[in-house]
């Protein structure tokens, strides 16, 4: 009984992790550009942003993140042992929290007015969370039945549509007057 009630705290704080990962791009984009605002705009609209992102990054990305490190650890006591599919679900999330740092270093270049990436790199940038997010979950509900190269395939395949779209939105959005 106890194993339902952790993996219950465990998925919510997944959902509220990602829900910070997804955000938290987001607010770098128009931070990013902001910047390119002239100075009486960009400055009340980096301020505000500055804020948003702290609260975020403080408030709720990093608290979910961590509580999904222990419930998930804990869900893995109890279940016991660890299957192929955990196995790989697990290198996904190692890779998982290696993009939260990431983002961790782009809260430190932005909070110092540092800009090192276009908004169009971060819009790339926001999709990584995307594919980890499909590729956790069908690990999860489909387990065993899905082939290592089927769903790497499936991955990239579904990393090209999204830059096509992202180009596709650019292009949109620099023919606007």
């Amino acid at each position: 009984m106890t194993y339902f009630y952790v993996k219950a705290l465990h998925i919510i704080f997944v959902v509220t992790w990602f829900s910070g990962l997804f955000y938290i791009v987001r607010l770098f984009i128009y931070n990013r550009e902001a910047n390119d605002k002239p100075e009486t705009e960009r400055h009340i609209l980096q301020r505000q942003f500055n804020i948003m992102i702290k609260r975020l990054w403080y408030g709720i990305t990093w608290p979910s993140a961590i509580l999904t490190l222990v419930f998930g650890s804990w869900m893995l006591y109890l279940y016991g042992s660890v299957p192929a599919w955990l196995l790989m679900k697990l290198v996904f999330v190692i890779l998982l929290f290696l993009y939260h740092f990431s983002l961790h270093a782009l809260f430190k270049q932005q909070t110092n007015g540092i800009f090192r990436y276009s908004s169009q790199q971060l819009r790339i940038w926001n999709e990584v969370a995307t594919l980890f997010l499909i590729a956790i979950v069908f690990l999860v509900v489909v387990k065993q039945g899905i082939s290592l190269v089927y769903g790497l395939s499936g991955l990239l395949l579904l990393m090209l549509i999204f830059i096509l779209i992202i180009r596709l939105y650019k292009n949109i959005r620099n023919k606007k007057p």
